[in-house]
């Protein structure tokens, strides 16, 4: 038998089996909604999109629990993937989330961890875009500031040096800075850097003076005073409070 015959003949199948247990699929506007969401920056994919993913609508992809979703989540990602390229978000980062939480998501054991690596990973795009959407509404000056800053983080950063690389004056770069995020330079660089240090304990094995150099602090000593100034814990409480939280193996 062909194998279009045997797909032919399989669709049949599996088409009466819904229709007889009254099971059918969301539709492709209900699908395509919490993606839309996700490249608009808006919160309610979260909601949309757990309802979507852990409800009864959705696909039968394996009659193994753990796969079923694991291959759901594959799915799931690369829309969220390729709808934040459309939105704007830069295609190499979209595509290495991607990866990155595929590769997460193999090492779920558990329907239940493969419920809320798929939160996260909606809430990871979303809030990017987010981040995104609120950049347009910024001058060119402090646009090209903050993706400099968020593209050189492992580099030493000052005014001075944003001054050269933008063509601005030091006093010009940091009243425009001021006046439109409402922190000053420093403070960006330096909430920008806890931020990515909190991803970097949560996600990975670096070592807190591994981040630290990384991250251009002066010394793990130093790296760990700003870091509980703006958490409240020390590097090494807040990796114990959160790594490994969602899933097993990363």
């Amino acid at each position: 038998m062909a194998v279009n015959q045997k797909i032919a003949e399989a669709l049949k199948r599996i088409t009466f089996e819904h229709r007889e247990a009254d099971y059918h699929h969301h539709t492709y506007d209900e699908d395509m909604f919490q993606y839309e969401l996700i490249r608009n920056g808006d919160l309610k994919a979260l909601e949309i999109g757990k309802k979507m993913f852990e409800g009864p609508t959705t696909g039968h992809l394996s009659d193994d629990p753990v796969k079923n979703y694991q291959f759901l989540f594959v799915a799931s990602v690369t829309l969220a993937c390729r709808f934040c390229i459309e939105g704007g978000m830069p295609t190499e980062e979209a595509f290495n989330l991607s990866d990155l939480y595929i590769r997460q998501m193999e090492k779920c054991g558990t329907v239940d961890e493969i419920f809320a690596l798929h939160d996260v990973m909606f809430r990871d795009y979303t809030t990017r875009m987010q981040a995104i959407r609120r950049k347009d509404a910024f001058s060119r000056p402090v646009t090209r500031c903050m993706e400099y800053i968020e593209n050189h983080l492992q580099e030493p950063l000052s005014v001075r040096l944003l001054s050269e690389k933008l063509g601005k004056s030091e006093s010009h770069i940091s009243t425009v800075f001021k006046k439109e995020i409402g922190i000053a330079v420093s403070e960006y660089i330096r909430r920008l850097r806890i931020d990515t240090a909190k991803s970097l304990l949560q996600y990975t094995e670096f070592s807190c003076l591994e981040i630290a150099e990384y991250l251009c602090f002066s010394s793990d000593c130093h790296f760990s005073q700003v870091f509980s100034k703006y958490t409240g814990l020390t590097p090494r409480e807040y990796r114990k409070q959160n790594y490994r939280r969602h899933w097993n193996g990363f």
